[in-house]
Parts: structure tokens; sequence; C-alpha cells
């Protein structure tokens, strides 16, 4: 009934998805097994792609070829750049989406794709010759053949889905859990681990009173996610804030004692950086309110997410408590929120390519690798599915730097470090954060994907032009000069002292007072160049003038930390024979086994004194 395939994807959600159509694209004979075909790519949680760090993701996948920026695009509707009064290293796209077309879009997406086939079934476990994946087991004891499979599990994974005092089995609301896999693995020699996330009701906008809430519009000129240019829906919608009050705060207290969360029903951690509702009026008592984002669920339908309010209290409380907040006194709900534990197996297990040490090609995406988040679940997928298809074709694996991605900084973080919390991308875990925004992603990275055959000759060359003529602009604005009486009146309006001689424009675009649209105003010359430019050309020109000394600064950095990144470190090396080493270090080392001095390096409870004995071998 079924051929050997390449690659065998299990679960379609966001890291399944992305795994599935990179392999696919490469060439790849592809299988995307999943529980229910109709919940393809969806947005268990909020509808929304992007954020603080998460928005810079999405632009790296993108530009690397993936698809979660193009379908964002075409299905959000609303689009905001966060941040932008701090530097452009924070700027962070994110756009809500309408979250049935969004898993409409993925789907017919993947459905064009020729290399992909589908099957609606659950895993219940691999096949493994040696140390190697010959394939998997469905439920319905069903064998298919493959060189490569990738696990993307997501919350599925024997998971207990918390409401109060009742528990019960489920990956997501309304869906059954997936079973017999993790013991599985197990006993195959993995170790794994239990994580918690939660989400919040589901509420009927028809009965809110917005008048009573802060309108939150998207930007007047909207951006986009992907650097291509697809065609996106016209209406945007208003989002809503409100924020809790005493009032609710001990409503909900008054369900602590049934709080899964509390009492220890609830045994895995949650995310720090996304607490329930509960947890923050229990951790930060002293503050008065919380905000809450009232977040339409697509461009037509009337159900509300109501960010901010993950919980698992009974529905009784989680009811009362809603009621109380300004502009809910009516409101009627469509579904309570809830926790989920599942369980996850710590990263440490996994090569940067995210193929597991044990098992040979079988890859790991996901939250099964103990992340948290669409977007970081997107990202893991993308490599996995890239590496599982150079892997079984013997071609060069693709390991991504922390110099280079976002996506390097949180594969070396969970494969280095390993996490114990549901780990979140920051733009803080990334040190190079300047040299890696969201305006730069696809310079920094669509050659790479050019390399593999992930993005076209006309997608490069378009990158390249971007390159050309934003180093244009500069040198014009480093040659041509104005003088006291043409720029003076403008600076004095703008706030910043006059010049008393002829400066070149360069000098002037580097204050952070002014912009390129000042600028014009008072050079024709530089308003002609410009025409006809795109908006984000003249913008990354306008980020290389203010910022040229910082990258400087920070690429000398990146040159340095270069030479221990390539000192290459031999995989079956046994770090029990140096004896200089601490036992600490020796342990960590023989666990992660680093490929190279800097990752190394990187390693918790290696020190630097460490590192000086391995560098030593390493020059040997």
């Amino acid at each position: 009934m079924f051929k050997e395939y390449d690659v065998i994807v299990v679960g379609a959600g966001h890291a399944g998805c992305e795994a599935a159509a990179a392999a696919a694209n490469l060439g790849s004979s592809v299988l995307l097994i999943t529980m229910n075909m109709n919940t393809i790519a969806q947005m268990s949680c909020n509808p929304a792609m992007g954020g603080v760090a998460k928005g810079q993701i999405v632009r790296e996948i993108d530009a690397m070829g993936g698809y979660s920026g193009i379908v964002t695009d075409k299905t959000s509707i609303q689009f905001r750049m966060l941040n932008q009064s701090k530097g452009p290293a924070m700027w962070s796209p994110r756009a809500q989406s309408d979250r049935m077309r969004f898993a409409e879009e993925w789907r017919l997406t993947l459905e064009r794709i020729p290399n992909i086939d589908f099957w609606q079934d659950t895993v219940s476990s691999v096949l493994v010759k040696g140390n190697t994946i010959r394939g998997i087991r469905t439920s319905l004891g069903i064998e298919i053949a493959s060189k490569a499979v990738v696990l993307t599990n997501g919350t599925f994974l024997n998971g207990l889905i918390h409401i109060g005092e009742k528990k019960f089995g489920g990956g997501r609301t309304a869906e059954k859990a997936a079973t017999g896999l993790t013991e599985q693995l197990t006993d195959l020699g993995f170790e794994a681990g239990r994580m918690k996330t939660g989400t919040p009701p589901r509420i009927d906008g028809r009965s809110l009173d917005y008048t009573k809430m802060e309108e939150q519009w998207g930007d007047e000129e909207r951006g986009r996610f992907s650097f291509t240019e697809v065609e996106m829906i016209e209406q945007q919608r208003c989002c809503w804030i409100t924020y809790t009050n005493a009032s609710v705060h001990e409503t909900l207290k008054e369900g602590f004692e049934k709080s899964p969360m509390f009492t220890g029903r609830i045994k895995g951690l949650g995310p720090r950086y996304c607490p329930s509702i509960e947890d923050k009026i229990n951790r930060f008592a002293e503050r008065e309110r919380h905000q809450i984002f009232v977040e339409p669920e697509g461009l037509n339908t009337v159900e509300i997410y109501v960010n901010g309010f993950s919980t698992s209290l009974p529905e009784d409380v989680q009811y009362k408590a809603l009621t109380k907040i300004p502009g809910f006194e009516n409101a009627k709900m469509f579904r309570p929120g809830y926790a989920i534990e599942y369980d996850y197996f710590p990263p440490t297990q996994l090569s940067l390519t995210l193929e597991t040490k044990l098992i040979s090609n079988l890859f790991f995406a996901g939250q099964i690798n103990g992340t948290t988040g669409y977007e970081e679940a997107a990202c893991q997928g993308f490599i996995a599915g890239i590496n599982a298809h150079q892997k079984i074709t013997d071609q060069h694996e693709l390991i991504m730097k922390r110099s280079e991605s976002y996506i390097g900084v949180l594969i070396d973080d969970l494969v280095t470090k390993g996490t114990e919390e549901p780990y979140r991308m920051f733009t803080s875990r990334a040190e190079h954060r300047l040299l890696l925004r969201q305006d730069n992603a696809d310079i920094r990275l669509t050659p790479i994907a050019h390399k593999l055959g992930l993005v076209n000759n006309e997608r490069l060359e378009k990158v390249n032009s971007k390159i050309t003529d934003a180093q244009r602009i500069v040198d014009f604005v480093k040659s041509a000069s104005v003088s006291p009486s043409q720029v003076n009146a403008l600076l004095e309006n703008l706030g910043t002292s006059p010049i008393t001689q002829n400066v070149k424009l360069f000098q002037l675009l580097s204050r952070p007072q002014l912009s390129v649209s000042d600028i014009r105003k008072i050079s024709n010359e530089l308003d002609q160049l410009l025409e006809g430019y795109k908006k984000e050309t003249i913008e990354e020109a306008e980020i290389k003038v203010k910022y040229e000394s910082y990258f400087e600064k920070e690429q000398e950095i990146v040159t340095r930390m270069k030479k221990m990144e390539d000192q290459t470190i031999n995989p079956d090396f046994d770090y029990h024979k140096l004896v200089s080493l601490s036992k600490e270090a020796r342990e960590k080392l023989m666990k992660i086994k680093p490929r190279t001095l800097g990752q190394a390096s990187r390693i918790s409870g290696v020190s630097p004194s460490d590192i000086t004995v391995l560098m030593v071998h390493v020059s040997k």
C-alpha cells in the first residue's frame, strides 16, 4: 500500500509543516502523517505570528524559502512592527492572523508540493534496525518504511488536559493524546521529561462592550513578513486592550484550592515568560492590574482570544472572574481555558542538525525538544527537514551559526545548554542581535538557501539588488555635502544643533533626530536618487549609516569568536582521558559531545580553565 519514503514527518503542526515542505522542495519523497487532516497548522493558542525575537525567526524562515511568512501574510488581519521607539535590533514584526484561513492556506500550500503525500493516523512507534531508523508503525498496525523520520509531536505525547480538578487525556482540546511513542523511545535509551503549557478561554465577541476598552490598530503603513510580495487581505481588524483589577484577582483566588498548578497535580514546568493569570497574581501580588489583549480569531468570526488570561482554574471561576473585567460584564464563553501537560525529550540528546545522537536519521523538532511557540517550532522543523534530506542524500549538513541567525542561537541553546522549562526566544538570547535584525534576514540567509536549492536565481538577484542599491545610497551620502544655509532651519526645527560649515550628508543622517525623509527635503539629488527605490532598501541604507561604527565593532567580535567556532573537536573523543579537566566538565562534554571549541565554551559547568585545556588539546 505504501512505498518506501525518503522522509516521514510525524505531526502537522508548525514544525511538521515546515519540515515536510523543506525536505520535499529539496527533492525528497515525503509522507506527512497527522492525527487529523482538518487541523493541519492549527493555531492552538493565540491567533498571531511573530513578536519580539519571534518575528525575526519568521523572517529568517522566509528568507530561506520556508512558508511561515508567506502563509501569515496571506491570512493576516493586522500587522504591527513592535519596538519602533528602540533601535533596529529590537524591531520585531507581529501579525494577527485569521486562524481558520491560516490553517487552510498551510494545507493548500502543502498540497501544491508534488513530493508530499498525506496519511491520517497516529504513530505509535518508530521502526529501528541496529541504531538506524527504518520507518514508523501506526495505531492501525501499518508499517511504513523510510530512510529518515522527523518527529514533531507537539503537546500530544501522553498529553493530559487540566481544568480545575478535572483532568483527561488529550493533546489539544477535543483531540486525543498520542501514547506508546514515549515509552518506546525511553526503552531505546532516550531521557524524557514533562512540561506544561496553557491557553485562555475563548469568548463570543458579540457579548463584549468595546467602548470600555482601548483600541489597538495595526500600523498605518502596513508591513509584511515575507520578502516576496504575496497578495494580502486588504481589510485590517482592530484589537483592544483592557485590564484586570482587584475584584478579578480576588475572584480568581477563590479557585486556588482547586487549581491543578497550586495543588501539585501538574508536575511539568510551564513557560516562565508566559505565565497563567493565577500565576501572575500569585507571583506579582503587588500589582493592582494586568494587561489583557482582546484579539479577534479571524476576519469574520465573532470568536475572541483573551490574550493574557491563560488559566487552568475551574470553568465557573474563570467565567466569574472574566465578567469583572471592564468590557466583559456580559461575556459569553465559547470554551474555558486549560493547562496541558505533555512529554518532551531534553534536547541535549540531539546534534546541531537536530538529529538524535542515539538513533541515526531520526530527527526531533518543535515542542518535543522543550520549546514553546509557533515560530520556535517552525524554524526547528525547517532545519530538521533540510538536514533529513541532506543526510539521506549524503550531502553537507546545514548548521546555523549563532552569529548569522536567531535560528542558530535557538538550536545552539537547546543542544548545548538544554532546557528544563519551555524555551522561548528573546532578543537578549542573541549576543549578536545588532547584526541579526529582521530587516536584513534576506541578506544574511537567502544566499545560503540558494546554495541548498531552496530559493531560485530570481530571488537571489532581488537580494543582491537590495544590497547594491542600499550601498549606492550610503556611498552618495558619504560623498554629497550640504551648507549651513541649506540645513540649519531644519536642524533647529528638529531640536538638534546647527552646523557652522559644509558637512557630508552622512554626518547629518548619523544624527538620531534626522531620517532619510528629512534629508530628502534639503537635497534634491538624494531625492532624485531615491525615486523608485523600495522602502526596505532605503531603510536598510539608513540603518547602515546610523549604526556603521556599531556594526564594525560587532563584526570584530564575531571574527574573534570565529577562531573558536572553527576549531572542531572529534565527536568520538573520550574526555575522560583529559584528567586536567574538572570532573563536571568531563561529564558534560561526554554528554553534549560539542562539535567545536566555541560550542564547548557555552556548556554549563565547563569553566574557562577547562576551555584552556581543551584549546591546547585541539591545537595539537
